[in-house]
């Protein structure tokens, strides 16, 4: 038997209802995307900011990728379209990885 989770609906493109969490997160990051559908924003961000809204949607981003296939993530590796990159020495949130490049075009930040 299965359980669903109210509040998330992957079939949704713009990931509206995507459950927003406050949370301290790693230094220098603000924000990350989750498997689940919900979106982690660090403690610092005023969620009431024009900002606050651009980091949002540029996780939301995240979350339509993961949604297409495109993106995957472990504790080890991204996989980006079937590439898999380490996450030992990736600089997390870099403008040049592929992912992140969509994300950074979508929504300036």
């Amino acid at each position: 038997m299965g359980f669903k989770m109210k509040g998330v609906d992957f079939g949704k493109q713009d990931h509206e209802d995507a459950p927003i969490i406050k949370k301290n997160l790693e230094d220098g990051v603000l924000a990350e995307a989750n498997k689940d559908g919900s979106i982690y924003v660090d403690r610092s961000v005023n969620l009431n900011t024009t900002r606050a809204s651009k980091i949002i949607d540029h996780e939301k981003v995240h979350l339509d990728q993961m949604q297409r296939g495109d993106l995957d993530y472990d504790d080890k590796t991204v996989t980006w379209k079937g590439k898999e990159y380490s996450r030992a020495n990736m600089k997390e949130g870099a403008k040049n990885l592929p992912w992140e490049k969509e994300a950074y075009n979508k929504v300036k930040v």
